[in-house]
């Protein structure tokens, strides 16, 4: 169906090799203290293919060089309030840059604007109480209105028992700039610790 996948909210190392095992495009590594999957561990060995993605929300810039540097992060997700101007800070720091926004069906897509000269990648994920992980999918025919060119990734109580809905998102027109889905608490057994069956499901049905 020519879509990635990305498994966020990783935290534990036997876990992490487990589902790295299934060959997932992105593992996202939360560092966000409030977060039950706050990252402190050490990432195993991965392999190549697999890119590491850090997730923040609303960190300085000397923390996120800090984590990139330690773990070796491929993309830099920003889950907070950031403004344009960071992420162009970020971008001139030569990170790749994802920025994720809260969606419901009164989101203004033309708030993107400002953010689409500098970000690599849009996310996309519902609106709720916390900054992500809230395990409930938006409408995402509300993506009619996105307006821009920019590649996103589809977010929000994504899971394997959802599978036949995203394929057939994916049929749609709005959804051509949709290059993958993020999953994360709709996988897991417990807070951050991923179900290897429904992982395996979820991966291999999007590599059909």
């Amino acid at each position: 169906m020519g879509i990635k996948v990305k498994i966020c909210g990783m935290k534990f190392p036997d876990n992490i090799s487990e589902i790295a095992s299934l060959q997932p495009d992105f593992m996202g590594f939360i560092f966000y203290e409030k977060s039950p999957r706050n990252f402190e561990n050490v990432i195993p060995n991965l392999p190549e293919s697999i890119q590491k993605v850090g997730v923040f929300v609303n960190a300085s810039l000397e923390e996120i060089e800090e984590k990139v540097t330690q773990y070796e992060l491929d993309l830099i997700q920003l889950h907070g309030d950031e403004s344009p101007e960071f992420c162009y800070l970020l971008q001139q720091n030569k990170f790749k840059v994802i920025k994720a926004f809260s969606i419901d069906n009164h989101f203004n897509f033309s708030a993107l604007n400002n953010y689409n000269n500098y970000c690599d990648y849009f996310l996309f994920d519902t609106k709720g109480t916390k900054y992500g992980g809230n395990g409930i999918t938006f409408d995402w025919t509300v993506l009619e209105n996105y307006h821009l060119d920019k590649p996103y990734f589809l977010s929000g109580g994504i899971g394997a028992e959802n599978i036949e809905e995203v394929k057939s998102f994916q049929t749609k027109a709005y959804a051509k700039n949709c290059i993958a889905v993020d999953c994360n608490s709709k996988l897991e057994i417990s807070p951050a610790l991923k179900s290897t069956e429904k992982t395996k499901q979820l991966i291999n049905a999007f590599k059909e």
